[in-house]
């Protein structure tokens, strides 16, 4: 009598999963469209953050009920979704001012601050593949922030927005040593409450007209903020990503920063300097460096997170 081994399927096929992660990543890199459309409106940049986090901590909310017992997990989402939350702050403020495709490279410096936390607070050295991927990311945000790219004046502006990239990678880092024993939605719920509570006391501190744009059409741009760039892709990725594994997510996800330079070019007229478009040619390669790794390291589980 012989046995046969039946190898699991997937919940979605290998090819549904790939259109999963692009569309989702496509969605993450619309964030600039919304964003700059409501601080046009007077909407404050921390109303903006809240908008975004609102809607998925609401709608996940039963879900960290169900995983209640695993309050000290919950606890870390919630104390790294506050870092988050407070530092993508820094991240609208920036794209009042300055172009969305330098803001993006900017943003993408967040595997190398993913590294240091994580070699910092938890002894998690980064391989020399992480390494190397790493330098060539600092080495695009130099040229993406040159005194060439940016105006003098806006260099603190630029300086600031780092603060969301900061946030994002603490936020993987607790994701990764910490929060790995819950369930995906659990780990966007805690988050997402997280960012919300960070967020709360400026927005109990502020006025009205900060908090709503001055058009009433202009509500769609909070629902799109909240649904378009968060919630529905977060969802999505947080499915799809796990089929095709996190190398291959790398490289499907990495259309998200060519996605804020159309966005740019396109919404809001921004023309695609030859510096921008080696800075985000840098960011590309080091996703692709890092593409065939497989270790359970912060060095290589960049992209098996809930996105920002």
């Amino acid at each position: 009598m012989t046995t046969t081994s039946i190898q699991p399927r997937p919940a979605i096929p290998y090819a549904i999963a790939i259109l999963g992660v692009l569309f989702a990543s496509i969605c993450f890199g619309l964030v600039p469209y919304f964003s700059r459309g409501l601080t046009e409106q007077g909407v404050a940049p921390y109303a903006v953050a809240f908008y975004r986090y609102i809607v998925a901590a609401i709608a996940l909310f039963p879900v960290l009920i169900m995983h209640r017992k695993a309050w000290r997990e919950i606890t870390w989402g919630l104390y790294a979704g506050a870092v988050m939350g407070l530092g993508w702050i820094g991240y609208v403020t920036a794209l009042e001012k300055l172009p969305a495709s330098t803001v993006g490279v900017l943003y993408m410096t967040y595997p190398v601050f993913t590294l240091v936390i994580a070699w910092v607070l938890f002894s998690d050295a980064p391989t020399r593949r992480a390494l190397l991927a790493s330098g060539l990311i600092v080495l695009a945000a130099i040229i993406a922030g040159s005194p060439a790219s940016v105006p003098i004046e806006h260099i603190p502006m630029l300086l600031m927005s780092l603060a969301a990239p900061f946030g994002f990678g603490f936020g993987i880092c607790v994701l990764v040593h910490r929060l790995s024993r819950i369930a995906p939605l659990a780990r966007i719920a805690s988050v997402s409450l997280g960012s919300i509570l960070g967020l709360a006391p400026l927005i109990l501190s502020s006025e009205v007209a900060e908090l709503l744009p001055r058009e009433r059409s202009d509500w769609l741009l909070i629902v799109g903020i909240g649904l378009v760039t968060a919630l529905v892709p977060q969802l999505i990725y947080t499915v799809c990503s796990p089929v095709i594994g996190a190398s291959q997510t790398a490289v499907v996800g990495s259309v998200e920063l060519p996605t804020m330079f159309v966005v740019g070019l396109l919404t809001f007229g921004e023309a695609i300097t030859a510096t921008q478009a080696i800075a985000c040619a840098l960011v590309l390669g080091a996703i692709a460096i890092t593409r065939s790794r497989k270790t359970r390291t912060v060095s290589t589980v960049l992209t098996n997170i809930p996105k920002r």
